[in-house]
Formats: C-alpha cells, sequence, structure tokens
C-alpha cells in the first residue's frame, strides 16, 4: 500500500503539487518560499553620515589629497572630460591617467613649496629595490636571450627568402635555356626538312653570344697600367719596333760616313799579328749571322 501511495505521489503533476500547497495540503520542510531580494536605493545622507563619522580633520601636509580633472591638452587646448575618453582604448585611457597626474602635480608642488616641503630626493638617498639584484640581472639575462633569439629567426627568414629568390632564378634561367635550345632544334629540323630555308636561328645565336660578351666587358672595372708599369714608362718611354730594326735599308746602304777602313780589315789595335785576337784563327772563323746578312744585302 505504501508503494502504491508513493507511485501516485510521483506521477502528480505539477498543477496538482501547485493548487495542493496552495491549500496548505504538503507537509512542511518539502517546499522552500524564496523572498524577494531588497530593491537597492541610494541612501545618500546615510553615507555622508557614515563619511562624517570616520574622518580626520587632519591638515593637508598629512592628507597630500588632490582631486582634480585632467590638464588641458596642449593640441586642442581643452581638457578632455571622462566621457569623451573611450575605457576600451587603452591609449585614451592611458592618457586620460597622465594628465590626470600631471595636474596634480601642477596643483600640489606650488603647496608643497609654499609649506616649505622639500620635493626633491638628495643625491645621497638610498632606496631598496623591490628586486634584488640577482632577480633582476636574471630578468636582464632573460630579455637578452630572447632578443638573440628573435635577431637569429630574423636573419634566418631572410637567408631563406634569399635561397627561395635564387632558386627561384635560376629556375628561369634553365627554363629560359631549355626554350632557347628547343627553338633552335625545331628551326634545324625545319631547315633540315627543306620546310624553310632561312638560317636567321644562327645569327640570332651569335648576337646573343656577342651581346652576353659585351655586357660582361662593359660590366668589368676598366684598370689602367699599376705603380711599377707607370714609372717604367716614365723613365724608358713606351719603347718602339723591335724586330727587324737593324735590318739594312737602302739609305743605310749607302751611308758610309761611319766606315773605318782599320776596323774593316783587321788592322785596329789588338787585332793584328798572331798573339793577338785577330790572327788566323779570325780570319778563319766563320761570320756571324749579322756579318752574312750585311754581306748578302751588298752583293745585291
Amino acid at each position: 500500500s505504501d508503494s502504491g501511495s508513493d507511485s501516485e505521489d510521483s506521477s502528480l503533476s505539477d498543477s496538482e503539487l501547485q493548487e495542493a500547497f496552495a491549500k496548505g495540503a504538503l507537509k512542511p520542510g518539502l517546499n522552500v518560499v524564496l523572498e524577494e531580494r531588497p530593491k537597492r536605493r541610494n541612501d545618500t545622507d546615510g553615507l555622508k553620515q557614515c563619511l562624517a563619522e570616520f574622518r580626520q580633520q587632519l591638515a593637508w601636509v598629512e592628507r597630500l589629497d588632490v582631486t582634480l580633472g585632467p590638464v588641458a591638452d596642449p593640441v586642442s587646448q581643452n581638457a578632455s572630460t571622462s566621457d569623451a575618453v573611450d575605457p576600451e582604448n587603452d591609449f585614451q585611457r592611458e592618457m586620460s591617467f597622465y594628465r590626470q597626474a600631471q595636474a596634480a602635480v601642477l596643483e600640489a608642488l606650488p603647496r608643497l613649496r609654499k609649506l616649505q616641503v622639500p620635493t626633491r630626493r638628495p643625491d645621497d638617498y638610498f632606496a631598496e629595490m623591490a628586486k634584488s639584484d640577482q632577480q633582476m640581472q636574471k630578468i636582464r639575462q632573460k630579455l637578452k636571450s630572447k632578443q638573440e633569439a628573435m635577431e637569429r629567426s630574423e636573419k634566418a627568414k631572410q637567408l631563406r627568402a634569399m635561397r627561395k629568390y635564387g632558386k627561384k632564378v635560376q629556375v628561369e634561367v634553365l627554363q629560359r635555356r631549355q626554350k632557347e635550345k628547343k627553338n633552335m632544334l625545331n628551326a634545324v629540323k625545319k631547315y633540315q626538312k627543306g620546310l624553310s630555308d632561312k638560317l636567321d636561328f644562327l645569327d640570332e645565336e651569335q648576337t646573343s653570344s656577342q651581346g652576353n660578351k659585351k655586357g660582361n666587358t662593359s660590366q668589368r672595372p676598366k684598370k689602367g697600367p699599376n705603380a711599377k708599369r707607370r714609372y717604367k714608362n716614365q723613365k724608358f718611354g713606351f719603347g718602339g719596333k723591335k724586330k727587324g730594326s737593324k735590318w739594312n735599308t737602302k739609305e743605310s746602304f749607302n751611308d758610309v760616313s761611319s766606315f773605318q777602313a782599320k776596323v774593316a780589315h783587321n788592322k785596329g789595335p789588338g787585332k793584328g799579328g798572331r798573339g793577338g785576337k785577330g790572327g788566323k784563327k779570325a780570319l778563319n772563323k766563320r761570320p756571324g749571322k749579322r756579318a752574312r746578312q750585311k754581306m748578302k744585302n751588298r752583293a745585291r
């Protein structure tokens, strides 16, 4: 019977439960009554009373409180109000804080000087840092290693880009050469088969090779003679014709002003007699190449 009653209770709908709750037929503890939340109100008088209770009447030099708006913008020449600042814009928000702090400094410094309160830190002032030197050194090393890693990454990117560009240029040059070679082979085949009687492809190849040579020579820097060569040119001149410079001519053959009979007939000093250099050995000696050439010229 108990199980049947439980099944009947579980089979009750929400509407039946609401009706039973309204009649008070439900047992206590099975339901919770939610109370309405109190409405919020701005109790200005109560807030002012609380402020007056914990406010301490101290001098301004003990409080150092300054309540001001932002300083006037030197560009627009007007103070930027809080409504004009977009809270989602980080730059505008930080600039408004900066101008407000600047206005507070301009207001507070003259008052502190009037009260003869020092506002500058002495030279021997020592303030302990919030972080130790070891911690700051670790942070500095961390930042330095991060910067070096970024520089290495940037250099690697540049090298990869340069390699890609060089590979691209190389591929383009190879494709262009293959295309030119293919066109030339096609033209040669047409010429061999008698389909064409023009040999323009040979002229184009020669002109292209000459153009490349000219381009290479024009790109090469022109170098003059070095200092040693310039010194020798200045000292000895530029020389002249060397080969055949001692050959006889018609004018030199007819010119007998430098002829010496004693020398010609081996009668000069040191050449006569048997003990000298020009004895029988000299007469029996075969004349040299120049003497033979001179004798041939005279025979002519």
